[in-house]
């Protein structure tokens, strides 16, 4: 039996109908991720936290961005369980409502002084309600895609859930670009903020829509039918395949450190005013914000034509080749951060984002195809999905305030340093795992 036909075939997906709706489903949740981060940097010190200390405002602000990092892991138990009970289709829908809602709920939410403290705990709520609901997910989205691939592409259709990821940014940052164009900087704190929170609510229902006219995927039915499906799939998979999972979670860990440094930290760096540190080291470029947006969006484009690129490739090549020498590639980017940021300009800055997201695109693409054929059909949800959310927590909710750290006492060299440190994890975990893109998913 193959992944894609079966003695007793069920209702089958096209393939462009697969790619439509995984591409359509990450991109609403990963825009509705980074409006928050977006929101949280701009208007939310303001909003939801009191204003007689601004600092202290903006650090609490900045701090509710890591309960999603936390909440993750959580959202790939719970849709992790359901996905591996009862199937791929019905979780998808219930991971985008979750997102969906709780986003559309964050911009409907009274300010701190209309509602005193109630305010940043709701925000805390709905927060965690995002995490939960992206945490639930790519792990489904990831499987639909290469669950109906065709033989032999699931690291092109695996693809096409990664595009949702550069999709979402370049959303999130644009459609805060133009609404501060148009209303201005005072409007947009007051009140414009609101407008792409409550505009989620649109993007879900035409993901509701495209979801809701997909199939079961055929080896989901084969292991249903059989009677293979597990009572307690998040427990089997630490129990049977805990290896698989971390060697999932290392390979995935780099990818993080590297997203997160080049739209968090270097973010920060750019932006804060030009300055030293005791130990002599810059601490920032004086970067105006909207150039900086300008080149994030230039890095968003690059970002989702290397994911495509790459799925292609390590379908070519396979995943282990391909996602070593792309590592090596991240390790010595890393150690030329300095080349790139020092004293930089807005020019060295675009052409560091530029090269970065390209090469953030040749890891990323293919790890919707790679990690959910570490794991069986009967736990690839739970598997996939915790090998990727626990990754989040090591490789994005730790860089920033670890790279700020090192770059005042060691330079822009600790920080570049400390991303080839996350590589050679990466490589350790690719040479023990085994190649995947020529397996059987239903035989796995």
């Amino acid at each position: 039996m193959s992944a894609t036909h079966s003695a007793t075939p069920g209702p089958r997906n096209s393939p462009r109908h697969v790619a439509i709706a995984s591409l359509i489903g990450t991109a609403i949740e990963f825009y509705d991720y980074y409006i928050y981060a977006a929101a949280a940097v701009l208007v939310f010190n303001s909003q939801f936290f009191p204003k007689g200390d601004p600092s202290a405002a903006t650090l609490l602000s900045l701090s509710t961005l890591a309960l999603a990092f936390l909440a993750r892991p959580i959202g790939s138990a719970l849709f992790g369980h359901f996905g591996d009970r009862i199937g791929r289709k019905r979780t998808l829908v219930a991971s985008l409502l979750t997102m969906g809602l709780s986003t559309v709920a964050i911009g409907l939410l009274p300010s701190y002084e209309q509602i005193g403290i109630a305010a940043p705990l709701l925000l805390c709520l709905f927060r965690i309600g995002q995490g939960i609901g992206l945490g639930g997910e790519w792990g489904g989205a990831a499987l639909v895609a290469t669950e109906n691939a065709p033989a032999g592409q699931r690291g092109w259709f695996g693809s096409f859930p990664q595009l949702g990821a550069p999709i979402g940014l370049f959303m999130a940052n644009g459609v805060f670009f133009l609404i501060t164009w148009l209303i201005g900087p005072e409007s947009m704190v007051a009140w414009g903020w609101r407008i792409p929170f409550v505009l989620s609510i649109v993007l879900v229902g035409v993901g509701l829509y495209v979801r809701l006219t997909l199939h079961e995927s055929q080896v989901f039915q084969d292991v249903e039918k059989s009677g293979r499906t597990e009572q307690a799939p998040v427990s089997a998979v630490f129990r049977r395949h805990g290896g698989r999972v971390l060697q999932g979670t290392l390979i995935m860990t780099t990818t993080y450190v590297l997203f997160y440094l080049m739209t968090a930290f270097v973010q920060v760096y750019s932006k804060s005013p030009a300055a030293v540190s005791p130990a002599g080291h810059a601490t920032g470029l004086g970067i105006p914000a909207n150039t900086f947006t300008g080149i994030l969006l230039v890095g968003a484009v690059v970002f989702g034509i290397f994911c495509l690129l790459a799925g292609k490739l390590a379908d070519r090549y396979g995943r282990r080749r391909w996602l070593t020498v792309v590592t090596v590639g991240i390790m010595g980017f890393g150690l030329l951060m300095p080349q790139f940021l020092d004293h930089g300009t807005p020019a060295s800055v675009l052409a560091f984002i530029v090269v970065g997201m390209a090469l953030m695109g040749c890891t990323f693409g293919p790890m919707a195809a790679l990690l959910p054929e570490l794991f069986p059909t009967e736990v690839r949800y739970s598997g996939a999905s915790m090998a990727y959310n626990l990754a989040s927590i090591v490789g994005a909710s730790l860089p920033t305030l670890v790279a700020i750290d090192l770059n005042k006492a060691y330079g822009l060299w600790g920080v570049g340093l400390y991303l080839a440190a996350n590589g050679l994890l990466t490589l350790a975990a690719l040479a023990t795992s085994r190649e995947t893109s020529r397996l059987d998913l239903a035989k796995v």
